[in-house]
């Protein structure tokens, strides 16, 4: 006998012990060892192990019998068709506890064993159930059905193919008088929609029937006498307070698991279908609400818990990229929604004062949702939900966690119901909440302070007029905020939020605190001096600055700059970043009454902020110096110096984001704008241009692009700043461009700031500028030809009558500057006003649609565009005769008008979007396809497939070469595949999808790049319809990861394959993070082969290192 069948014997000995403990270590012990690649057990060992394993099945310890059962889920393959025919017999054992055990190692065995024997076991429990009308044991069918529901829950996606004959089986079941059999009956439907969605589509309208039928069933209750004593009951009534419903819970009543196991069925059923939304809003949605009156706790939660699914299917998709349903719409989502609103206050109105704390935790949350999707539908009904937001915060019975609950919920109806419905509750509504403020619980304290704040900041609104007078209320709030604020031994949270809501008090009602404003103000200046307090301090006094209340803040002004001053200097991002942002606050609020040595302390830290290293500091800094000279030029003499050498260094910089270039325009044109200005304009501009003007003539540009374009910006600051010196920099600027003796740099830099000057002061002598332009298009030089047409277009939008036509002109007379010229009427088009240009669009539409077949492609593309920019002037008029253009143009004209259709698409909403409903905007308008998508689709999936007559044979000398001249089109068919994954997931059938998926993961190498990343963002964002067909996506992928490329092959043979390797890797680490993937026996062969291959393993663990350092690898940049 080998050392390793000894083992296992010695190990079968122990698992006899009467020792329960040795019994444990024994199985867990042999549970290892069978794990082991090196282990290969005989027949008869084999026969030993698995009757020893059932006979543990039986044990009399629980924790041996679930280690048992676990141990039946482990891929052991070789046990699996042993294991099967021994577990089956055992659902026929006289032993309740056998039985369930069966059927969970049976479920377990279900997801791991091959696919024959998933069939064998299928069909056993198909064969086994008898028709309802057999006469068979009732505990032999709960059995079967129970194991065909763990069967469901462990391996479901593999049951589909099944599902027809079995489904109307279970369905019969159902209406047999066993409320047992007929929560499990539902309990399996449950699985079968959560696992199988696209399967169950037949089934649905019998499932949802049956549903609906038995979530109302409870023969041992009448709800209507309830009813009727409600109607008799009176608010003090104390016998509704101990009356007992132990009297209607009879032991023996098990019909509440089938309410329950009904409830959980309709939240799988709206989870899997959100395509049948409507008809669930009519089907469902009644059912659910009435049967918020359910008497049993866990039931109500699961009752709540589908309601909840069903309005988190109904709320309209985040951000103003996607498609906002109108609430209004007759028939949609939201209008029948919307209808349900007074049912459902109304079934909620006793349950809010039930007196389960779990009953009303779960209102709560449902309203929550509620208000989410549907604002301000829950104004008319205040009355309701205040009455029951009070009786919870009353609450001191039970634990704080329903307090916190109310709070957080009053909070969230502050943000989604309009304030006036506030209005007439706040005297009753205050007290409680002022109480909570001052609770001993440090959480309730905390969140009490934050719903405070947000009734002081939504009931007295800064920028609109008050409607409710603060006055009987102001005192005992700020009385209440103030003893938490002068309290230091406190949490941390309440200091910070204490600190915040008396910011927000002071900034929205410190006209009416009277007396109580400076010693408030005192303390929030000793706050900022506290290192723990200080952020919220920074930020409440900020709040205190903008407020336009126009609030003395003189005691505290001068200490306050000096404490800000000293954190300019902390090597603290967050605290500097609000600090600079309070300080531009006070300097805009305070303006001449700021103390000039104060202001000096300050100044003297921002140098040193103003670089490269933290833009958006330097941004806050640089607007901070922009708002201090326009309200005391004089504290800016000493230090404009220093900032001003910092902040042209800044200018210099490749990385200057648009946000600091505006700061820096702004700080610009206020040094110049003061009387008398803090620097002369001519000085400054000379400053300005001066590394441009200063390097050597032939040098080239030498200074990156990007810092010519933000050096122009801010000359044509200077001159919008300056309008009486904007005709001589014009005139100056033209001499620099036309001067033979200017560098190359110098050009640019005139023509650039001649474009933005143009834009503010007029173009100067027409004739001369045009002569120069035209001149500069002819250059030698990459970047003067390049200015000047940018020069040109820009100067031309200003002044469209002189220049648009000569612009025409030249592009008809001058085809070799075609492409400089075109770029010109592009940039011109985008500039002007839309109407300026609408006497003109005719000849450029005419002109522009003359060079759709133009050879060169580059020339095309800017004909698109400018196609683009012209539709945009008259969408109504011009896009109709667009669309003509693509039915009735040639090759190349239809090509351009297509991808002119691009440039209609912006990303912000566009008076043409509704226009463009019968174009293609996925990426940025995903709401103009989404409901063409039903013809859109097959169109697309058809262009996936790769076309025979489309690929040809060329002779490369010896060689032939296969070329495909699909291959274009089909990348870019899976890259819209891609983009309506990420954009309009709810309305593509998955099945489909993955269907060309799965034929993109054997195509071309590109197509197979796409479709990798495609894999792995769908095992993500919908796992199970993957998980269903992961045995056959993993052959392309092992394919892949295994293929060798020929020896003596080029480098770049090599790098294809080891990327795409990689790709493919990654989409199997995608795959394996679904948790029942592991189970699949041919996803456990190619796992273990991955561990086996050095190569692969080192791979898969980069790649997963990679995957935990940034977790958003599988997007993809289509653009």
């Amino acid at each position: 006998m080998s050392t390793a069948a000894f083992h296992i014997s010695s190990l079968l000995e122990k698992m006899t012990s009467s020792d329960k403990d040795f019994r444990f270590m024994a199985t867990s012990d042999l549970m290892s060892e069978l794990q082991k690649d090196s282990i290969q057990l005989d027949e008869d060992s084999e026969r030993k192990v698995v009757k020893m394993l059932l006979r543990l099945l039986e044990d009399k310890n629980g924790e041996v019998q679930n280690l048992a059962v676990k141990w039946l889920g482990v891929p052991l393959g070789a046990f699996h068709a042993s294991l099967l025919h021994c577990l089956l017999p055992q659902l026929s054992s006289p032993r309740l506890a056998v039985r369930k055990r069966a059927v969970g190692a049976l479920g377990h065995l279900a997801a791991a064993c091959s696919t024959d024997l998933f069939v064998e076991l299928a069909d056993h429990l198909l064969d086994r159930l008898p028709g309802p009308r057999v006469p068979t044991s009732p505990t032999a069918i709960r059995t079967l059905i129970q194991c065909l529901g763990s069967v469901g829950r462990q391996a479901g996606h593999r049951l589909g193919a099944h599902l027809d004959r079995l489904v109307p089986l279970v369905e019969d079941f159902c209406n047999l008088d066993d409320d047992e059999l007929r929560e499990s009956c539902l309990q399996a439907f449950e699985a079968f929609l959560r696992k199988c969605p696209k399967e169950m589509g037949p089934h649905v309208p019998s499932v949802t029937s049956l549903c609906l039928q038995y979530i109302k069933h409870d023969p041992n209750y009448n709800y209507d006498s309830d009813e009727d004593e409600e109607q008799m009951e009176t608010e003090d009534s104390e016998f509704s307070e101990q009356e007992s419903e132990d009297e209607y819970s009879d032991d023996d009543d098990m019909s509440w698991k089938v309410r329950r196991a009904a409830a959980k069925c309709i939240a799988a059923l709206i989870s899997s279908r959100p395509d049948l939304l409507p008809n669930f809003h009519c089907t469902l949605a009644p059912v659910l609400i009435r049967r918020f009156k359910e008497r049993e706790e866990n039931v109500k939660a699961d009752v709540f818990t589908a309601y909840i699914v069903l309005l988190r299917q109904t709320r309209p998709p985040k951000g103003w990229l996607e498609a906002m349903e109108e609430p209004t719409q007759t028939g949609s989502n939201l209008h029948m929604l919307r209808g349900q609103v007074p049912l459902v206050v109304k079934a909620l109105q006793r349950q809010l004062k039930d007196r389960s704390v779990r009953a009303r935790q779960g209102c709560f949350s449902l309203l929550t949702e509620l208000a989410g999707v549907l604002p301000g539908s829950l104004a008319e009904h205040m009355p309701v939900l205040v009455s029951g937001i009070i009786f919870s915060l009353a609450d001191r019975s039970s634990s704080s966690t329903i307090r916190m609950d109310a709070l957080a919920f009053l909070q969230g109806l502050l943000g989604t119901e309009p304030a006036e419905a506030f209005h007439p509750h706040l005297p009753i509504l205050l007290p409680p909440v002022m109480a909570c403020v001052a609770d001993p619980f440090y959480k309730i304290a905390a969140e009490a302070l934050v719903v405070l704040q947000e009734l002081v900041r939504a009931l007295w609104p800064l920028h609109r007029p008050r409607m409710l007078d603060p006055e009987p209320y102001v005192g005992e709030m700020s009385a209440v905020t103030l003893a938490r604020l002068r309290a230091t031994d406190l949490d941390q949270e309440v200091k910070e939020r204490a600190i915040s809501c008396m910011g927000h008090l002071v900034g929205h009602l410190g006209d009416r605190l009277g007396d109580d404003l400076e010693p408030t103000l005192l303390l929030l200046l000793d706050r900022l001096r506290n290192e723990i307090t200080r952020l919220p301090a920074i930020k409440a006094l900020m709040l205190v600055a903008v407020s336009p209340l126009q609030l003395d803040l003189q005691p505290i002004l001068a200490e306050a700059l000096r404490i800000l001053a000293s954190f300019l200097r902390k090597n603290q991002r967050a605290l500097r970043l609000a600090t600079l942002a309070a300080l531009d606050a006070l300097a805009q609020s305070q303006g001449l009454s700021l103390p000039p040595s104060a202001v000096q302390a300050v100044l003297a830290e921002l140098p040193a902020l103003v670089n490269e290293s933290d833009m958006h500091v330097a941004q806050l800094a640089v607007d901070f110096l922009a708002t201090v000279t326009q309200a005391q030029p004089a504290s800016l003499v000493e230090v404009s110096g220093p900032v001003l050498s910092e902040l042209l260094r800044l200018l210099r910089s490749p990385l200057l984001p648009a946000g600091v270039l505006a700061a820096a325009e702004g700080f610009l044109q206020a040094l110049v704008g003061t009387r008398p200005p803090c620097v002369d304009y001519a000085k400054l501009i000379s400053l300005l241009t001066a590394p441009v003007y200063e390097q050597a003539v032939d040098g080239g540009p030498g200074l990156h692009k990007q810092v010519f374009h933000s050096l122009a910006r801010c000359v044509a600051a200077l001159s919008a700043a300056c309008p009486q010196e904007a005709a001589s920099t014009a005139s100056r600027l033209v001499c620099d461009a036309r001067s033979p003796h200017s560098s190359t740099g110098v050009k640019v830099l005139a023509f650039l700031s001649l474009a933005e000057v143009g834009q503010v002061a007029g173009p100067g002598p027409q004739r001369e500028l045009k002569a120069v332009l035209l001149e500069a298009l002819g250059s030698p030089s990459e970047d003067v030809r390049a200015a000047a047409s940018y020069a040109l277009g820009r100067v031309g939008a200003g002044s469209l009558p002189d220049f648009l036509p000569f612009l025409l002109e030249q592009i008809e007379a001058e085809p070799r500057r075609q492409y400089l010229l075109l770029h010109s009427l592009r940039e011109a088009l985008g500039a002007a006003q839309p109407d300026s240009l609408k006497p003109y669009a005719e000849d450029i539409w005419a002109l522009l649609f003359q060079r759709c077949e133009g050879a060169e492609e580059g020339t095309r593309g800017v004909v698109a565009e400018c196609i683009g920019k012209l539709v945009l002037v008259n969408p109504s008029f011009l896009l109709p005769r667009l669309r003509k253009q693509l039915a009735a143009g040639r090759p190349h004209t239809r090509s351009t008008v297509i991808t002119a259709v691009k440039f209609l698409i912006s990303d912000q909403p566009h008076p043409i979007d509704p226009l463009l409903k019968s174009f293609i905007a996925v990426h940025n308008k995903p709401s103009l396809v989404r409901d063409l998508l039903d013809d859109i689709l097959p169109l697309l999936y058809q262009e996936t497939k790769i076309r025979r007559d489309l690929i040809r044979e060329v002779e490369m000398g010896p060689f032939k070469h296969t070329v495909d001249d699909g291959l274009d089109v089909r990348k870019a068919a899976f890259e819209c595949m891609y983009s309506l994954l990420e954009s309009c997931l709810g309305q593509l059938d998955i099945c489909e999808f993955l269907n060309h998926v799965e034929d993109g993961l054997k195509d071309h190498y590109d197509i197979r790049m796409l479709t990798f990343i495609m894999l792995a963002r769908l095992a993500t964002l919908c796992p199970a319809p993957v998980l269903q067909r992961v045995d056959r996506l993993i052959e392309p992928l092992r394919a892949t990861c295994t293929a060798k490329v020929k020896a003596g092959s080029v480098k770049q043979e090599f790098e294809k394959q080891d990327e795409l390797k990689r790709s493919a890797m990654r989409a199997v680490a995608a795959l394996l993070t679904i948790p029942e993937v592991g189970k699949s026996p041919i996803m456990a062969d190619f796992s273990s082969q991955i561990r086996s291959n050095p190569e692969l393993a080192a791979l898969f663990e980069s790649i997963q290192k990679d995957s935990a350092s940034a977790p958003s690898t599988d997007s993809m940049e289509l653009s």
